[in-house]
């Protein structure tokens, strides 16, 4: 059974479950291909034998991708695996992980994106996450800024994400709403940076990803700030 799951062309995503709070989640990794055959990996699940392999027929994992400062509990074996890949983060993730090894801090210049990626700072926002704009595929990589998880069967996920708002609906956790905004003002220019973007598709940190009316739900999911 294949691990990646082409979603454009340069775009590849692969669920893992993940744990959180009590809920039975997934977590999305997306690969999306740069020039020259190299790959960039954004948000590094686990690295199983039959994820590298498939992986490593694309391309070279040339650069790893931590999102903010919450998706890394996967990157450091990674960058294990692949020693010469550039380890990318947010500056506030370098300083509570001194066991990774970050080569760049989120917002400096990165000449391999240049023309195909564009990062885009999401600020106001308690954990420090930027965006990916894959400009080839005019797709949209986030983690945490939005969730699309369905209708979870699981008692506890069900429960607990019907009573956050964002059961069976692209929105946000009100929790998270509450809490992960520092400067809302801030949040609100740079959300409105992303919407101006031009993407179709939408891939999110968790549940399944938008491949019509992106920017749309995006928005919705939004208009509380």
């Amino acid at each position: 059974m294949a691990e990646l799951n082409e979603l454009a062309d340069g775009v590849w995503t692969v669920e893992s479950p993940v744990s959180f709070l009590g809920m039975h989640l997934t977590v999305t990794m997306t690969v999306l291909r740069l020039a020259r055959g190299d790959l960039l990996v954004h948000s590094p699940v686990t690295l199983r034998p039959e994820l590298r392999a498939e992986v490593e027929k694309l391309g070279t994992a040339s650069h790893l991708y931590a999102p903010n400062t919450m998706h890394d509990s996967w990157i450091g074996e990674w960058s294990q695996a692949f020693p010469s890949a550039r380890v990318h983060a947010p500056a506030e993730l370098a300083k509570k992980r001194k066991d990774l090894r970050v080569d760049r801090v989120h917002g400096a210049p990165e000449p391999a994106f240049e023309g195909v990626i564009d990062e885009i700072a999401i600020k106001g926002f308690r954990l420090r996450e930027s965006e990916l704009l894959y400009r080839p595929a005019r797709t949209l990589v986030v983690a945490d800024l939005v969730h699309n998880i369905g209708r979870p069967e699981h008692w506890w996920t069900a429960f607990y994400s019907r009573r956050m708002g964002f059961y069976d609906r692209v929105a946000l956790s009100r929790v998270i709403r509450w809490t992960a905004f520092d400067d809302k003002r801030a949040a609100r220019a740079s959300i409105d940076e992303v919407l101006s973007q031009p993407f179709d598709r939408l891939v999110l940190g968790h549940g399944a990803p938008l491949t019509s009316n992106a920017r749309e739900a995006l928005a919705a999911a939004y208009t509380w700030l």
